[in-house]
């Protein structure tokens, strides 16, 4: 009798724990925002910002397969935004700068599985001479797709903390917006610091500007994980060609790891 009380007292406190240590990592919870870039057959493991495009579409149909939920960002800022719950294993695609590979390499994977993603564009950078930037014309096809949304990554890719003129950080931030909104013909509510890199400052001026939501990239955990304006990202690279790495990334707890490693 005294035997089968300890097993009842031990199970009990095993169950109450297990309980608290779900309990406390539910509650580090961030959805994760993939941060891509380049898409390219020649990306090596030395490039941080480029991917193959075989290691992008293993990724894709990762998600696709084991049925992940995933949003477009603005409808996951919104939650964000509102304190909904977010339903399990959602991730959000995003894709920074505007690189031409996007749509080469990455548009027709995104189209093949019915995922949505949301590109950033540098509007100084569109079309430019070198050939390796988005033109309108393959923005506008990706916009019609429906499951491509465009964001500002402001006029120039200078980090807008190095700029000092007020002046020039309204351009960088409310022009950018304008010729975006007028190139599509739809509104532009998603913001990308160049860098990731923002203070106070330049965070207000984006909310004045009438952006609903802006990402970064790790800000550290002195910033809240609901701060719309101020989503944290995770950069996808070769790293993550091991898929038990990018499933590890995208399980909404990478972030709490990655905070958990660093003191600031």
């Amino acid at each position: 009798m005294l035997k089968r009380k300890r097993l009842v007292f031990t199970l009990g406190i095993v169950i109450v724990l297990g309980f608290l240590l779900v309990t406390f990592v539910r509650g580090k919870y961030v959805v994760p925002i993939l941060m891509y870039h380049s898409v390219n057959p020649d990306a090596t493991a030395k490039n941080r910002l480029a991917l193959t495009p075989v290691a992008f579409q293993r990724q894709m149909r990762f998600l696709k397969e084991h049925k992940y939920n995933v949003l477009p960002l603005e409808a996951a800022a919104n939650l964000i935004k509102d304190k909904k719950k977010i339903p399990a294993k959602t991730v959000v695609i995003t894709f920074d700068d505007g690189y031409k590979d996007n749509y080469t390499y990455a548009f027709p994977v995104l189209k093949k599985y019915n995922l949505p993603a949301t590109i950033f564009i540098i509007i100084n950078e569109v079309g430019r001479p070198q050939q390796d930037r988005l033109s309108w014309d393959e923005i506008k096809a990706m916009q019609a797709s429906g499951i491509i949304t465009f964001g500002s990554h402001t006029l120039g890719p200078e980090p807008l903390v190095n700029i000092k003129s007020e002046i020039e950080l309204r351009k960088e931030i409310f022009d950018a917006k304008k010729i975006l909104q007028e190139k599509l013909g739809s509104a532009v509510n998603i913001f990308s610091y160049p860098g990731g890199l923002f203070n106070e400052r330049i965070k207000n001026l984006v909310k004045e500007a009438g952006y609903k939501a802006a990402v970064v990239t790790n800000p550290g955990k002195r910033f809240p994980n609901d701060d719309i304006y101020a989503l944290k990202r995770l950069r996808i690279s070769s790293s993550s060609n091991n898929l038990f790495v990018f499933w590890v990334e995208s399980s909404g707890y990478y972030n709490f790891m990655r905070e958990s490693r660093h003191k600031k």
